[in-house]
């Protein structure tokens, strides 16, 4: 199971982002960027995050601890902004944190290099999970101590927003043209095909089994796994 806190303080909007995720202090006393199931996109994105977060996390790429937020929304009380008061109100229940990264900074191509082989790696990583946000309008990425961190994935696994068709799409090709890395990543013959090997049905039923329940509906988790499992098993068909 994905770690459980429970929210003590709202701190503030992160109005950067088009659900409206907050700043909110735990009872561990840690600080969690919190996206809310009760915002416009709904528990699915919460459910891509979890999915395709820690999938990242067992593949090595750099991603913040997730876990699950336990919201009362009494912590709107002091909060004078009346749409965020709604929000709180409309997501009480369990919500995604991502562990506060405090002073990190957005990723700039132009000033941050990435090493070739983590550029790649990524790169073949938002193909499998179909990462439409990831481009250089929108990086999603984050420096950190030095370092670059891998953030909001509420985008991903868009098949899954037309159950009926995605099917039809399990081997769909990944469009990688305005991808924020493609510059950097020099080595997708090696490190693209070594990360699809370790995308194995083991792997992937793992990281389904930590979303929620109330965040599904029924049988949904068994389609979660078969499909990610059928597209792990053609590579060739996603891999840039």
């Amino acid at each position: 199971m994905l770690r459980q806190v429970t929210a003590i303080r709202y701190v503030t909007p992160l109005r950067e982002g088009g659900s409206l995720p907050g700043v909110v202090e735990a009872d561990d006393l840690g600080t969690y960027v919190v996206k809310f199931r009760g915002a416009g996109q709904g528990p699915r994105a919460l459910v891509a995050e979890v999915i395709a977060g820690e999938l990242a996390r067992r593949l090595d790429l750099p991603v913040p601890e997730l876990t699950v937020v336990h919201l009362d929304p009494v912590v709107a009380r002091a909060e004078p902004d009346e749409e965020v008061q709604e929000l709180i109100k409309a997501s009480a229940g369990t919500n995604l944190g991502m562990d506060f990264l405090p002073g990190a900074l957005g990723y700039d191509p132009l000033v941050h290099p990435v090493e070739a082989g983590l550029a790649s790696r990524v790169i073949a990583f938002d193909a499998f999970v179909e990462n439409v946000d990831r481009s250089w309008r929108n990086p999603n990425l984050l420096m950190w101590h030095g370092g670059l961190w891998l953030i909001d994935h509420g985008a991903t696994l868009y098949f899954h927003h037309n159950w009926p068709r995605a099917e039809a799409v399990v081997h769909r090709p990944y469009k990688w043209d305005d991808h924020v890395l493609k510059p950097y990543a020099t080595e997708p013959a090696t490190e693209g095909p070594a990360l699809a090997a370790r995308l194995t049905p083991e792997l992937i039923a793992e990281v389904v089994e930590l979303v929620p329940d109330e965040w599904l509906d029924d049988g949904d988790r068994e389609l979660y796994r078969n499909h990610l499992t059928a597209r792990a098993e053609r590579p060739e068909a996603w891999l840039p």
